[in-house]
């Protein structure tokens, strides 16, 4: 049985771009491929959340070969997703230490049903901890509703 989510989904608008593909790629260093954000849409501050959206696509480079003819979407490049969220969330406050906010690592995962071309992936995060040495962040991923994924992201200054 799946956790509670982190926020209730219907509070959450999905029109209200806070910050788009450009001006996450302001805060976050990845680019091309890599770059698995394509909206935030929730940031507040008091309660540590933040919610953004990653469309999965049809023409995305993993499609061709994971899986042939039915391709599904690689859960590592959810737990990525997780990773620039909040990584987002940290860095766009500034409360940077020394060097770049690396990932670091994850605990707790688990992948609780198929995300394919054509979903729109609610990514939510709560942030746990910020220091000077590391962040920490609750993070799950909801297709329609439901939970497709839920994790622990560890993010360290290097």
């Amino acid at each position: 049985m799946p956790p509670e989510p982190l926020i209730d989904l219907s509070v959450v608008d999905t029109s209200n771009i806070l910050a788009d593909r450009e001006a996450i790629g302001r805060i976050n260093p990845h680019r091309f491929e890599f770059a698995q954000l394509d909206a935030v849409c929730l940031d507040d501050e008091q309660t540590g959340m933040i919610v953004g959206y990653r469309d999965v696509r049809a023409d995305e480079f993993w499609v061709r070969g994971h899986i042939p003819s039915r391709p599904l979407f690689p859960g590592v490049l959810m737990i990525e997703t997780a990773a620039q969220l909040v990584s987002y969330y940290v860095v766009s406050r500034g409360k940077t230490g020394k060097g770049f906010l690396g990932f670091s690592g994850v605990e707790d995962v688990k992948f609780r049903g198929t995300v394919v071309p054509g979903d729109r992936i609610i990514m939510v995060g709560k942030v746990r901890a910020i220091g000077s040495r590391r962040c920490v962040g609750a993070t799950q991923a909801f297709v329609d509703g439901q939970m497709k994924y839920q994790g622990t992201i560890i993010g360290m200054w290097i």
